[in-house]
């Protein structure tokens, strides 16, 4: 197997403890650095793991044991420390989206190369769930495909996270939040998009923490928090979709793909797992799909194990050409244009059915 994959964490928050789960222990990795603002959280998550250390982020950028960065701040400083990486030759995998805006992702892009890297979240997508329902769409099992509906609505992040302003600032809102994992699944389902058209709305200008220490504090709200979108794929589907802050529910499926003979039911592309559902006219009920690929069982880091084994799967190209999507149903919705793309991404190779014991040794 050689030596384990020097991994190098900066971002210590609440998303950090799903990948620390999902790479403490393997055996293809060893996470030999963190950073963290917090220097004490930087020093309390070494103690726990063999042989890190807690560094600065210049430190640990610089570390000859770091090969990768795994990038895990809020979005505003996503580019920034994956830049740093970069420059000093350490491939970087980052969690979504690749950067706020769209410019600056191209720097990250144009930074890459063969000695260095940059990869991207979100890797549910490499699940059970996605790669089981791209794997009928391929397989023809709802015949041509015309359209699909995506939505994910919600009262707001301040309902649960006691930090929650990076949620409505530049990079945040429920499209740059969510929207990676709803249009990243419709990348892997239907192909790249060629243009969009969107339409928004912010109906509040300040949100109220329920919950934490801060709770009762009012912050600003800077972007908008329902967006609404058409995207027109390659290969001549149009999907729908919708993300909200500002809606209570749906019994809405997470993703449905019609097609000329049948419909997927597409479970929710937030998690690894889930029953696909097929249904075909003239059935008097849906149908599960049986489980046929993806990473069983998998858990976030799934992508940066597929990243660093030198995969395509979470190559920045596509979260590239996702944040030029959700950017572009932004700029439509301010200037009521429909928008031509100028990026696009080539849809990787289907995940082959991996039991979660053999991706665990991997």
């Amino acid at each position: 197997m050689g030596e384990p994959h020097g991994i190098g964490i900066v971002g210590l928050g609440v998303i950090s403890a799903q990948y620390l789960a999902t790479l403490g222990d393997h055996p293809g990795v060893r996470i030999v650095a963190v950073a963290d603002l917090d220097a004490a959280r930087a020093r309390a998550v070494a103690d726990t793991i063999h042989g890190c250390r807690a560094l600065s982020v210049d430190e640990l950028v610089q570390d000859p044991d770091v090969q990768t960065v795994l990038n895990l701040t809020i979005p505003a400083a996503h580019a920034e420390i994956a830049l740093a990486a970069l420059d000093h030759g350490r491939n970087v995998f980052g969690e979504k989206p690749l950067a706020p805006t769209l410019p600056v992702a191209r720097e990250i892009i144009a930074a890459s190369s063969a000695s260095a890297w940059a990869g991207c979240a979100p890797d549910t997508v490499l699940g059970t769930g996605i790669q089981t329902a791209r794997a009928a769409v391929d397989a023809g099992e709802i015949g041509r495909p015309v359209s699909a509906v995506a939505t994910w609505v919600s009262p707001g992040h301040e309902a649960w996270h006691p930090n929650p302003d990076f949620y409505y600032r530049e990079g945040g809102g429920p499209l740059l939040d969510m929207g990676p994992y709803y249009l990243t699944s419709l990348f892997h389902l239907l192909g790249p998009v060629t243009r969009v058209s969107g339409a928004s709305a912010r109906p509040r200008s300040v949100r109220t923490i329920a919950s934490g220490p801060r709770a009762g504090e009012e912050i600003p709200v800077e972007v908008d928090t329902h967006v609404t979108g058409v995207l027109e794929h390659v290969g001549g589907a149009i999907s729908t979709v919708t993300f909200s802050f500002d809606a209570a529910h749906t019994d809405a499926a997470p993703i449905e793909v019609h097609g000329e003979t049948g419909t997927l039911s597409v479970p929710d592309p937030n998690h690894f797992t889930g029953e696909v559902r097929l249904r075909r006219p003239g059935d008097e009920e849906w149908r599960p799909v049986p489980t046929s690929a993806g990473y069983e069982n998998g858990g976030r880091g799934i992508g940066l194990l597929d990243f660093v084994s030198g995969g395509s799967r979470s190559d920045a190209s596509i979260a590239l050409h996702v944040l030029e999507i959700m950017t572009s149903l932004l700029e439509s919705a301010r200037t009521g244009r429909r928008i031509e793309l100028t990026t696009t991404a080539e849809r990787p190779p289907l995940v082959p059915l991996i039991a979660e014991r053999d991706w665990r040794m991997r």
